[in-house]
């Protein structure tokens, strides 16, 4: 099992959670921590989530099962040594005001979230699992936020427009059931076409039995 599948198990579904998507992330700038008495826990990996409710320390997507539907994100870690993941800070979608994919004329692992009362800056683990989230992410804000949706700025055209993997899954559906309808009534004027020529076929049939026995009726007269 990869990670995000085991995120999905151990975190989100116990929650009666579904996980959207996950980027595995680190930070672009070094974030002041606080002195800690107790010392720290060591490395980790980060995971930001979206879904009913989360975010790895890379970022989580997810949405409950549960309506009306809310969507979070929410952060999650793996420390070292540890196969079991950490769920950490979370924000309601409601809260995040900015998305930045930093450059829009280019692939780049790069991405900021903005939210109330946080900023975090990213680098994902590849330009295209960024892209993949930006556009998970995009589509959640568009379909559960009714207003204030996030600004989303210097993004490539490719996530925020027709060509992101969402829209080309729904164009493929779309398409496939468009040919199977099509297929269906070739189909049918196919049938149609038989049973008519059946039909004239038994007519003609039909008119040459009464043919033939009218025939034979004069023959033996």
């Amino acid at each position: 099992m990869n990670a995000k599948s085991a995120i999905s198990k151990e975190i989100f579904a116990p929650r009666d959670e579904r996980m959207l998507g996950a980027v595995q992330v680190k930070r672009r700038t070094k974030k002041k921590i606080p002195f800690l008495a107790t010392g720290g826990q060591g490395e980790y990996l980060t995971y930001i989530c979206l879904s009913g409710n989360y975010i790895f320390f890379s970022f989580i997507c997810s949405v409950t099962n549960k309506k009306p539907s809310q969507a979070s994100i929410t952060k999650v870690k793996q420390f070292e040594g540890s196969t079991t993941f950490v769920r950490r800070t979370q924000w309601m979608l409601e809260q995040l005001r900015q998305v930045n994919g930093i450059d829009p004329n280019r692939d780049s692992p790069e991405f900021d979230l903005l939210f109330e009362n946080a900023f975090d800056q990213w680098v994902a683990s590849t330009a295209s699992e960024k892209c993949t989230f930006i556009q998970v992410l995009h589509h959640t804000c568009q379909r559960y936020l009714t207003d204030k949706k996030p600004e989303f700025i210097n993004c490539q055209s490719k996530i925020m427009g027709g060509n992101s993997i969402l829209h080309s899954a729904a164009d493929s559906v779309t398409s496939a059931v468009q040919k199977a309808s099509q297929a269906l009534n070739e189909r049918g004027e196919r049938l149609g076409r038989a049973e008519e020529k059946t039909e004239e076929l038994k007519n003609s049939a039909q008119q040459f039995a009464e043919t033939a026995h009218k025939v034979r009726f004069w023959r033996v007269l």
